[in-house]
């Protein structure tokens, strides 16, 4: 018997405005009728080794290559790091070869989600530098249409790259009410295109 289908929602938050978004993309999937599951990187020191403990103390656990392998879709989130994802992200990353010599993400629907202070703060450019990655493994990388009306509406966070966050000076803005909208939107859509590849 083979384990039940899940969409895996992989982020690095180091303020929680990103793991909120996280969750509300876990949310849209599961209103699809698949299971979302929220995991975590750790943290890298300044030599780019890990520096957390193997389990964290709290929040969502981290991720392993073997739950990123088995996923029939991926939400993949960071906050934005001078236009680019966090170190700890890429530092993931970079230890995924093994999954593409062997094409294990290959045709998998993928989305990105970011969160930044300032309004022009790299939302964009952070959203395509985790986009590259992805499709260097083949997966097939998903945005936001233009049929979700936030998208025109939006004053803060949304893109037609992905969901993105407006956390402002001090990381305590919540998640506006379009903001939120698109983030339920796009995980809806991922878990969508999961299910056609079940």
């Amino acid at each position: 018997m083979s384990a039940a289908p899940y969409v895996l929602v992989l982020y690095y938050s180091r303020h929680g405005s990103t793991r909120r978004m996280a969750e509300v993309i876990a949310r849209g999937i599961e209103m699809e009728g698949l299971e979302a599951r929220l995991r975590t990187v750790p943290a890298v020191s300044p030599v780019s080794e890990a520096s957390e403990p193997a389990i964290p103390d709290t929040g969502d656990i981290y991720c392993t290559l073997e739950e990123l392998a088995g996923c029939s879709g991926l939400a993949m989130g960071s906050p934005t790091r001078f236009g680019n994802m966090a170190s700890a992200l890429k530092h993931f990353l970079d230890g995924t070869s093994a999954l593409w010599m062997t094409a294990a993400l290959v045709d998998k629907p993928a989305c990105v989600f970011t969160s930044t202070s300032s309004l022009h703060g790299g939302q964009e450019t952070t959203l395509t530098s985790m986009m590259l990655p992805l499709l260097h493994h083949g997966m097939v990388v998903l945005g936001i249409p233009y049929s979700e009306p936030g998208l025109l509406q939006t004053t803060a966070g949304g893109t037609p790259y992905g969901a993105s966050h407006l956390a402002g000076v001090g990381k305590k803005r919540p998640l506006d009410e379009t903001e939120t909208s698109l983030c339920l939107g796009l995980g809806r859509r991922l878990a969508r295109h999961a299910k056609r590849g079940l």
